[in-house]
């Protein structure tokens, strides 16, 4: 695939995503959203690259034959990273989704997520302040900036501290809603998401087989009702 020339630097973007046979598992469902558990390397929506056609929206539109119907009209106003696992709120309708989408805009809509970092977290709970920034020279990446990125703040909370080999498993939540926020933070604080192939250590990345990162649960306002809505989704590791 040709690269994308960006400024003064050539990028080349020639991911193309492995097959995925774990299928997109439906949470709750009614007439105006669905709860969707996403498994870890599928794509939220589908790439330019024709061979990165099948991703949750594909999925969604067309259905999946004999596990879920088709939502011809569905939209995603959030998604997650190819690699995380987890839940997402899906608009089935033009309203929803802008109600939705507005909350996300707005920061309205609490996300937590669980994951597994190298090493033990000197601190039981606190806050990962670094601002973020796009990285030209090293796409995909971003990378931590003071000067040039945007604010990005992450909460987390120690969970369990687990031996051989010492890992932390912790649950986020973001403040902020930065691309790979959650990632660069972990590698920033020197204890990187396990799994994770863009920001890692010398050892990191190969101690697990997937990125050990999960959204868990979603609080929004259901676009038809304004009720508070709360949705779940069990961690897999």
């Amino acid at each position: 695939m040709p690269g994308i020339a960006r400024s003064a630097h050539t990028i080349n973007d020639d991911f193309v995503a492995p097959v995925c046979d774990d299928v997109v598992v439906i949470l709750y469902q009614d007439d105006d959203i669905l709860l969707i558990n996403k498994p870890s390397g599928l794509l939220s929506l589908s790439g330019k690259n024709p061979l990165n056609r099948d991703s949750v929206h594909y999925r969604l539109v067309n259905g999946q034959a004999g596990v879920t119907p088709a939502f011809p009209e569905a939209k995603l106003p959030h998604r997650l990273d190819f690699g995380t696992s987890g839940i997402m709120v899906v608009g089935l309708n033009a309203g929803s989704a802008q109600h939705l989408n507005n909350q996300f805009q707005t920061r309205a809509i609490q996300k937590r997520y669980l994951a597994m970092l190298d090493g033990w977290m000197a601190d039981d709970q606190g806050l990962i302040t670094a601002a973020i920034a796009k990285d030209k020279q090293h796409f995909p990446r971003v990378k931590i900036c003071h000067t040039s990125g945007k604010a990005a703040t992450s909460e987390y909370r120690v969970l369990q501290r687990l031996e051989q080999p010492r890992r932390s498993r912790v649950q986020f939540t973001p403040v902020t809603g930065r691309t790979h926020q959650l990632r660069i933070h972990s590698q920033a604080i020197g204890h990187p998401i396990l799994g994770c192939d863009l920001y890692n250590n010398e050892q990191s990345e190969q101690m697990a087989d997937r990125l050990l990162l999960h959204a868990s649960d979603l609080y929004f306002a259901h676009p038809a009702s304004g009720e508070p809505f709360h949705g779940h989704c069990p961690c897999p590791f």
